[in-house]
């Protein structure tokens, strides 16, 4: 099989799955390019665009992560087979966004270099960028053999240094509305907690209960950080802005919708949960 035909399984054949990753990862392109006229037209197209590859970079990031919760939860092991993928699509979308800024500089290389060293939300970017590439030359499975399976995956747990970086970089270039930053930050704090949990509980699967309250915490932690976040910014009291959490006229909070996803997360695994369960039951013998 030719290694480009990346909607293939390693057996050479066919694979919906992998189809159905391939077109996520492509997306973003086709939005980009439905939205050509919007972009061009605005003051800066292309810092619109090195927003956006900066952007879907940290989605996909994130989606890599939940590959193993989701397999777990979803009792679907066959996502694994698209986790390479998903990680090498996000550092191409990560090294899209710094390509752009080059560009955006007029492929001034000193000038580049310089705004680096001096803005540190330049600095903390290179650094995710660097372990993203770090991690995507060695995903290959020669690498994998060369480097020896222990110590790929000590390697490869730099993924949640890189993903705290990324959050960082998210957040410095965030001007005043928190409500996206605070959200994508409560979903990869689901994950990661997910994984302490895990590892705490010596499980590779968590009961619907601990799924329900690991759920709650990172939502009360995301509703807690929002405000924090708003206090320090506006110079207002964390509680006035707590009580502003069941005022749905001004908007739904992040907190709510970091409580939705965890909480159809725990939907999911009460459902397969009850599925496997049934499938279990030994069907009664006919009487001959």
């Amino acid at each position: 099989m030719a290694s480009y035909e990346l909607w293939r399984d390693r057996r050479g054949r066919l694979s919906a799955l992998r189809i159905v990753a391939l077109g996520l990862l492509l997306f973003p392109v086709a939005k980009a390019l439905v939205d050509a006229g919007a972009i061009a037209g605005g003051a800066r197209p292309l810092n619109d665009v090195i927003h956006r590859t900066g952007f879907w970079a940290l989605v996909f990031l994130g989606v890599t992560l939940a590959i193993t919760p989701l397999r777990r939860i979803g009792r679907y092991g066959n996502l694994i087979d698209v986790r390479r993928m998903l990680g090498v699509g996000t550092f191409c979308y990560a090294l899209a966004h710094i390509l752009l800024y080059v560009a955006d500089q007029s492929f001034d290389l000193i000038k580049v270099f310089t705004e680096i060293t001096r803005r540190v939300y330049l600095i903390v970017g290179m650094i995710a960028l660097t372990g993203l590439a770090a991690l995507a030359i060695t995903s290959t499975d020669g690498m994998i053999k060369r480097i020896g399976g222990k110590r790929w995956r000590r390697l490869h747990q730099a993924i949640y240094v890189i993903a705290l970086l990324a959050l960082i970089h998210y957040f410095q270039q965030t001007k005043a509305d928190l409500t996206v930053p605070v959200f994508v930050t409560g979903l990869f704090g689901w994950l990661i907690a997910y994984r302490i949990l895990a590892w705490w509980q010596d499980k590779t699967e968590l009961s619907t209960l601990s799924l329900l309250a690991l759920s709650v915490i990172v939502a009360a932690l995301a509703f807690a950080g929002e405000a924090i976040g708003i206090a320090i910014e506006f110079g207002v009291s964390p509680l006035r802005v707590l009580a502003t959490a069941f005022d749905f006229d001004a908007g739904i909070r992040p907190g709510w919708q970091v409580l939705a996803a965890g909480l159809a997360v725990v939907a999911l695994d009460f459902v397969r949960a009850r599925w496997n369960s049934r499938s279990a039951r030994p069907r009664p013998v006919a009487a001959q």
